[in-house]
Parts: C-alpha cells; sequence; structure tokens
C-alpha cells in the first residue's frame, strides 16, 4: 500500500473510532459523569468532522482544519433556526447527534479543541508512517 493510501486508512479508521467512541459515550454513557458525556461527545463531534472532511477532501492538513472548523460553526450557527420540521427532528436521536438542540458558544470551544486533537492525532500517525 502506498503512503497516501496508507494515510488515507489511517484516518479512515481513526474516524471510525472517533464515531464508536463518541456513540458510545453518547448512547451509553458509559457511568461518566453528565459533563463529561456532554463535552467529551463535542469534543469527539469535532474530530469527526475533521476526520470526514480529511477524508472526502484531498486538501492540505491546515485546509482540512480551516473546512472542519467553518462546518463546525454553521452547525452551532443553525441551531439559533427554529422551524417546527426542524425542531421536531432535533428531538430525534438523529438530530441529537448530527445537529444538537441548543446553540452554546461553549460548544465551538469544544469542536475547535476535538479538530486540533485530531490534527495532532493525524500529524503524529504521519509522522510515525514515514519512519
Amino acid at each position: 500500500m502506498t503512503g497516501p493510501n496508507r494515510a488515507r486508512l489511517r484516518l479512515l479508521v481513526g474516524t471510525a473510532l472517533v464515531i464508536a467512541a463518541g456513540l458510545a459515550l453518547r448512547l451509553l454513557g458509559l457511568g461518566l459523569p453528565g459533563p463529561v458525556v456532554k463535552w467529551g461527545g463535542s469534543v469527539l463531534w469535532g474530530a469527526m468532522v475533521y476526520g470526514l472532511v480529511g477524508l472526502v477532501l484531498p486538501l492540505p492538513r491546515w485546509r482540512i482544519v480551516a473546512v472542519a472548523a467553518a462546518i463546525a460553526l454553521a452547525v452551532e450557527l443553525f441551531r439559533l433556526i427554529h422551524t417546527p420540521d426542524l425542531d421536531a427532528f432535533r428531538l430525534t436521536l438523529a438530530g441529537k447527534l448530527l445537529i444538537g438542540r441548543v446553540f452554546s458558544p461553549w460548544n465551538g470551544v469544544a469542536y475547535a479543541a476535538g479538530i486540533l486533537c485530531a490534527r495532532l492525532a493525524d500529524r503524529r500517525q504521519r509522522s510515525a508512517g514515514r519512519t
């Protein structure tokens, strides 16, 4: 397997693990305190966005960070829009997991932390793959 394909496979596996961890955290709680579940899920959501952007768009890593941050900001701002159908969707499990229910600037901080952690993990994996 060539270097770029190996890097994409690692990103795919890492993103799948982040999604699994986020679902386990949010759906099972894992016996952790509420704030850890809430903010940990948001951090993992940000990391997931980084991974998905990296898999879909062949961009330099700093641009993946920028696009992921823009998507996270857009999703958070989207929470300020309320219509009956949209609010009904937000009450479903898919709505809660994908777009959330309540606007909070702190979510943006958590998303940024997740995006940056994912970028650092990506950098570390790419460095390890070169040796």
